[in-house]
């Protein structure tokens, strides 16, 4: 019997940490070479897990690194209680500056889970010049996070980060704004077992939109906390090696990132659970108050979204063949209402965020390497 506690970790370093064992780092590539001006420049390397990025009103790029997990508060992990998952304060947002710098402008951020699979700081969006907010993750429910003891206590938190207020060890300032796993544990909104693992992040208004991978939910923090939407489960189309389990099997859905689209609808985008099935991910649009509606479908493993000056929307798929085969993912364009991803850049290793500007697409890789990641610059 395939216990579904063991199925559900795959928007996190997880999945990846899974895909990497079986296929290994050297999967052929998913898709085509892209032509010469798509290929992608190293930018910035040597970061820590790194997961999404955004530039701030002042054009400078920040990357959010989930870290390499610690030492702290080990206890039996959720996915294999065999394997112990520990905490430390190794995740940060770094700055990446002129010829690849990297500038760890805050330190000292939460990082938890088995070898190799950090959950940590995941996705920031700016609110003024000097300021962002930050969700970090978790992978389980408050009580997870409870036994990891002191180090813990902002996994699973949407936190306000303020560059210019420091303390007096001359670290940021940081400011829990909302619980999100305690939202998780209180409303429950799949009516599953309560796991939370927000990753992605957008501002609305005074609030925030948030992508809860655990929860299979997009919520909002307005007025004490809501849901916009929840994703139905994927019943899988194929039982084939690896995967162990039958047609018709329902993978979780797993939203990963949320963005404004220029129409003013939400933007969702979807990883969908084990057996990562190529092809089933989808993107959704959501109008507060409306059911969910289908962008764009035949899609596979997707972790993050943007939409572009002229109202093109791109993602980030972690994996174009599907987890099982590999953290070998691709730089897509999304038109709407298709049925297939146009290819710009394929090929990467473990892709994870996504930032445009101008002509070109800023791609974190390497997104489960502790001190390998990096950030790539695409023409478009």
């Amino acid at each position: 019997m395939i216990k579904r506690k063991l199925l559900r970790r795959c928007a996190g370093v997880g999945a990846v940490a899974l895909a990497a064992g079986v296929a290994g780092a050297g999967s052929g590539v998913a898709h085509p070479s892209s032509p010469t001006s798509h290929v992608p420049e190293v930018i910035a390397w040597g970061l820590h897990s790194p997961r999404q990025l955004a530039f701030s009103p002042e054009g400078g790029l920040y990357v959010a690194e989930s870290g390499s997990t610690g030492t702290m508060g080990c206890q039996p992990s959720r996915e294999d209680p065999k394997v112990k998952a520990c905490a430390g304060l190794t995740g940060s947002v770094a700055r990446v500056g002129e010829e690849g710098r990297v500038e760890r402008v805050v330190t000292g951020l939460p990082s938890a889970g088995a070898p190799g699979e950090a959950l940590g700081p995941s996705d920031l969006v700016f609110t003024g010049d000097h300021r962002f907010s930050l969700v970090i993750g978790l992978g389980g429910p408050p009580a997870y996070r409870a036994a990891f003891g002191p180090v813990g206590a902002r996994l699973g938190t949407l936190v306000s980060v303020n560059l210019r207020s420091r303390h007096d060890d001359g670290s940021a300032r940081v400011t829990r704004l909302a619980d999100l796993a305690a939202f998780e544990a209180r409303e429950n909104p799949d009516g599953t077992d309560i796991d939370s693992d927000p990753v992605g992040v957008a501002r609305s208004g005074e609030g925030y939109v948030y992508a809860d991978a655990g929860a299979n939910a997009v919520n909002t923090t307005r007025r004490g906390g809501s849901t916009v939407a929840v994703l139905p489960p994927v019943p899988t189309t194929v039982s084939s090696p690896p995967s162990p389990v039958p047609v018709g099997f329902k993978a979780d859905s797993v939203p990963t990132d949320v963005v404004k689209g220029p129409d003013g609808a939400w933007y969702i985008s979807q990883l969908v659970g084990f057996p990562f099935e190529k092809g089933s991910s989808k993107v959704w649009r959501v109008v507060p108050g409306h059911k969910p509606t289908v962008y764009a479908s035949g899609l596979t493993n997707v972790t993050s979204l943007a939409f572009d000056r002229d109202g093109h929307l791109y993602a980030v798929e972690i994996s174009a063949n599907g987890l099982l085969k590999g953290p070998i993912g691709a730089l897509v364009r999304v038109p709407a209402g298709s049925t297939s991803p146009r290819v710009v850049t394929g090929g990467l290793f473990a892709p994870y965020g996504l930032a445009l500007r101008g002509d070109h697409a800023y791609v974190t890789t390497g997104s489960v390497a502790p001190d390998g990641g990096k950030v790539v610059k695409i023409e478009l």
